[in-house]
């Protein structure tokens, strides 16, 4: 195959994809909206528990490496395992990790240490917690004494708000993804002829010329043209 049948070829399947998406675009906007609207109604109507989220800043006085070592060390089992005995949580270690969250502030020494709770008080008190137990653990896991509380997590009565945005993006873009998906899916199953091209992939022959559609005349038009005609006719005869 050259490359002018190549193009034409890729010419051609583009131009055979849009016209089964133009075809068939009312059902792609129809689940488009359809999976929009769901998205809108469990953000509108979701009625989970809120959550809250409290954090607490502390200093560690190392280089970078050790910062980010110690970083992970916070929601390591040896600390939090000491948070979950001295606040008698139910919850696992391991499950609590899930709810603590460490970032670094910027380019700074400065660790924030979050916990996200359906709690806001208990949310403070794991935040302050885990900031106490890393500080009397470090110096038996890592040789620094440089950690400092900066600034102690306070109860944030206000919950954490859904990102309705993203959730809305996300089902407007699942809406158009499963739209195409099924029209493409249906075109693939659908056996019927449709095009020139269609009758040379099946016969293995090339189409030679096409016959137009002849669009059936209504029955009344034909009825009084052929009533004009006698009658024309009619006045013809008369008059010779």
């Amino acid at each position: 195959m050259n490359r002018f049948d190549h193009t034409t070829g890729k010419e051609m399947n583009l131009k055979e994809l849009l016209k089964i998406v133009r075809k068939r675009l009312w059902l792609i906007a129809l689940i488009t909206v359809s999976v929009t609207a769901a998205g809108w109604i469990f953000t509108t109507f979701d009625h989970t528990s809120p959550k809250y989220q409290a954090s607490t800043n502390i200093i560690i006085d190392a280089e970078t490496e050790y910062r980010n070592t110690l970083q992970v060390v916070i929601k390591d089992t040896t600390v939090l395992e000491a948070v979950v005995n001295e606040l008698d949580l139910a919850q696992s270690p391991e499950a609590l990790a899930k709810q603590v969250y460490v970032e670094s502030i910027d380019d700074t020494q400065v660790v924030k240490i979050s916990v996200v709770d359906s709690d806001p008080t208990l949310a403070a008190s794991i935040a302050n917690t885990t900031a106490k137990v890393f500080k009397r653990k470090v110096p038996s896991i890592v040789d620094i004494n440089g950690v400092r509380v900066l600034s102690k997590a306070k109860t944030n009565v206000t919950p954490m708000k859904t990102n309705e945005t993203k959730i809305l993006l996300a089902s407007f873009i699942l809406g158009i993804v499963s739209g195409l998906g099924l029209v493409f899916i249906m075109d693939y199953f659908d056996d019927s002829i449709k095009s020139e091209r269609d009758i040379e992939k099946l016969l293995g022959m090339q189409v030679l010329g096409t016959v137009s559609k002849k669009k059936k005349t209504n029955k009344k038009i034909r009825k009084r043209r052929r009533r004009r005609e006698l009658k024309f006719r009619g006045e013809t005869i008369g008059i010779d």
